[in-house]
């Protein structure tokens, strides 16, 4: 296994892990918007209020999303795993 066998799996491991967690970081993301204007707009100043909306986002995003993101993980382990005699020599 030469160091260019590391890096591309490094590198594919990264891109799957940003493609997989993408998704739900923007859910947050845009949740935590909207619900920043709100308490803007408000004046409500509570800080526990972005939390419910947030987790119940991700939740939603996840049983939405939840396959097509293990779908993903699945084909890059096998991938990992199918080429693994190419890796011990």
């Amino acid at each position: 296994m030469v160091i260019d066998d590391v890096t591309a799996i490094a590198s594919t491991a990264i891109y799957t892990i940003i493609k997989c967690a993408a998704p739900l970081l923007l859910v947050s993301l845009c949740v935590g918007l909207l619900v920043s204007i709100f308490q803007t707009v408000t004046s409500i100043q509570e800080q526990t209020l972005t939390f419910v909306p947030k987790i119940l986002a991700i939740f939603l995003t996840l049983i939405l999303m939840g396959h097509w993101i293990m779908n993903n993980m699945v084909e890059f382990m096998t991938s990992l795993w199918s080429d693994f005699n190419l890796y011990i020599r």
